[in-house]
């Protein structure tokens, strides 16, 4: 019976690593599932390890979240010193996981990273310590099989996940009538971030955007897509002083999305997730202003959306730090409603990616290598 360790800290991992576990158990019933994770990954099967939180993070962390996550790293690493797994799967979250597998790998463990570190974007300093500790990349983007491998990493392209838990279309009217909204108006859809520090920082622009687009559409209707890993007191703790009618929806991203004639995005995999189901977007990101001054010096990549990079050009506006402002974000999501072609354009972008990414199963075929090298 192999037995496997999947560890991760963001909450899109936590949904990855679900479908990833899923597919594990239905390949192989028998197949023990210990983790790092979140609900997602419980609900799938995976025995989450007690007392071991995952490690959420952005920018540069502060005093509590370094305490955190250096005892999670200090409990996993006393974990797979102890005990055999046939195979450790790091999903994402590389502050943490590559520490991990310096020390799993000193344990001959056989050590695989699904979603790899975005080294393409950072830099190729890690690309050495991914190369001396992980045996196996299993890529989800389609360019990040040729640059891993150019790197002597081996690496296979297995698909992009968000492709399993997306149905093959969505009907917007559908979608609005769930939701109980009126199908003739605009409708916003708001997708501040899965993180809490996240949301505090973009919710509030966000809010004064809304009341700048309402000026143009009183009948605006507005949606927020609310992560599984927020509270409703983070959320609400900025609704409640904002004085709009906002309806949240918990756990429904995909058909927040669909419902919507245009999204406010906060980067991340929610840009990817709003152009494979094809809903026009505005891409927003704010950091502190270190954090923003030391990822300039170290990004090398033109683009901060998954989209804008899949595309290898701008098809959707990226408002960043001082631009992402409240005049900034209405100006742009007012001309994407008034400008058809542009609509157009973007939608058939979107269209490209989804195409270029291929078809659902990435889970599975990341489950198959598993399987088969854990009892290599």
């Amino acid at each position: 019976m192999p037995k496997i360790l999947l560890v991760t800290g963001e909450a899109s991992g936590d949904i990855h690593g679900a479908h990833l576990a899923l597919a594990l158990r239905k390949l192989n019933p028998a197949v023990e599932l210990i983790g790092v994770g979140g609900s997602r990954m419980l609900a799938a099967g995976v025995s989450l390890l007690p007392d071991v939180d995952r490690v959420d993070a952005m920018g540069i962390p502060g005093i509590r979240q370094l305490m955190k996550g250096w005892k999670t790293l200090r409990t996993l690493s006393r974990l797979v010193q102890q005990e055999h797994f046939d195979a450790i799967i790091l999903i994402d979250s590389p502050g943490l996981n590559l520490r991990l597998a310096k020390v799993a790998s000193k344990m001959s463990h056989n050590i695989i990273y699904y979603i790899a570190p975005q080294v393409w974007a950072w830099g190729s300093r890690r690309l050495k310590l991914i190369r001396k500790v992980i045996k196996h990349v299993l890529a989800i983007l389609p360019f990040e099989e040729k640059f891993f491998q150019k790197a002597g990493i081996a690496c296979t392209y297995v698909g992009h996940p968000l492709l399993d838990e997306l149905r093959p279309s969505y009907d917007k009217a559908h979608e609005r009538q769930r939701f109980g909204l009126d199908p003739e108006n605009m409708v916003i859809g708001l997708l501040p971030g899965s993180r809490v520090k996240e949301v505090q920082d973009m919710l509030p622009t966000l809010m004064k955007t809304v009341q700048q687009i309402q000026d143009r559409y009183p009948m605006l209707q507005v949606l927020l897509a609310q992560a599984h890993s927020l509270s409703d007191s983070v959320i609400h703790e900025f609704l409640g002083h904002s004085g709009q009618q906002v309806k949240v929806v918990k756990g429904q991203t995909n058909e927040v999305i669909a419902a919507s004639d245009i999204l406010l995005v906060t980067s991340g995999t929610a840009t990817l997730q709003a152009a494979l189901i094809g809903t026009p977007m505005v891409v927003l990101y704010r950091t502190s202003p270190l954090t923003y001054q030391i990822a300039k010096c170290l990004v090398k990549i033109p683009y901060i959306s998954l989209v804008n990079l899949l595309a290898g050009k701008e098809i959707v506006p990226e408002l960043i730090q001082n631009r992402m402002t409240p005049d900034c974000i209405a100006e742009e999501a007012l001309e994407i409603l008034r400008d058809t072609g542009r609509r157009d354009a973007m939608k058939h972008a979107f269209q490209s990616i989804r195409t270029s990414l291929g078809g659902p199963g990435a889970s599975k075929r990341a489950a198959e290598i598993i399987l088969a090298e854990a009892i290599s």
